[in-house]
């Protein structure tokens, strides 16, 4: 599968808002407002926080990406959360590879290999009907099952950090387990 080249990670920081998501096992169903923020560290990884809203509550997970290949000019990287987030004790490593980005690094699709996982994002909460249906498309080319791409719903105002209850029990992680 291809990948990006030449991606640079400081402009690629800052927040990304999830459009679109063929899920993993381990996001809550419901989510909304649903987001990424990406922060470069002074020893070339990226500090992770994924956040989503469910019944008005702020479930987030931590964790830390790196390039796979340091040697490569490919947007292959791996990240890694520790779960589960209220107490992280097992490493969970999986694969983030920037299938497209565009020139201006404002919306971008994501994949993993295996096919499994796909998430369309952008700088902001929303996405011109025809750059998300050119990203479906390109997601389509390379293998993905697009037809169990799920959008994801956004407020007009997205919520800040501060402004909900933390689930800081991590009751969301524990229901994705379920499949709920």
């Amino acid at each position: 599968m291809e990948v990006a080249k030449g991606v640079d990670l400081e402009r690629y920081m800052g927040r990304w808002y999830e459009i679109a998501s063929i899920p993993s096992r381990d996001q809550p169903r419901n989510g909304t407002n649903t987001r990424a923020t990406y922060t470069l560290n002074s020893d070339g990884t990226v500090h992770v926080l994924n956040e989503t809203w469910t019944d008005g509550k702020r479930g987030f997970i931590e964790g830390t990406a790196y390039k796979a290949d340091p040697k490569s000019d490919e947007a292959k990287l791996k990240v890694k959360f520790y779960v589960p987030p209220f107490l992280p004790i097992i490493p969970v490593t999986g694969d983030y590879w920037v299938l497209y980005l565009d020139e201006d690094y404002q919306y971008a699709l994501i994949g993993q290999p295996s096919r499994n996982s796909l998430w369309i994002l952008s700088r902001q909460n929303h996405l011109n009907e025809e750059i998300y249906e050119q990203l479906v498309e390109k997601a389509k080319e390379v293998g993905y099952d697009v037809t169990k791409l799920k959008k994801t719903t956004h407020s007009d105002n997205p919520p800040e950090t501060e402004d909900a209850p933390a689930d800081n029990k991590g009751i969301w992680w524990l229901k994705s387990l379920f499949g709920k």
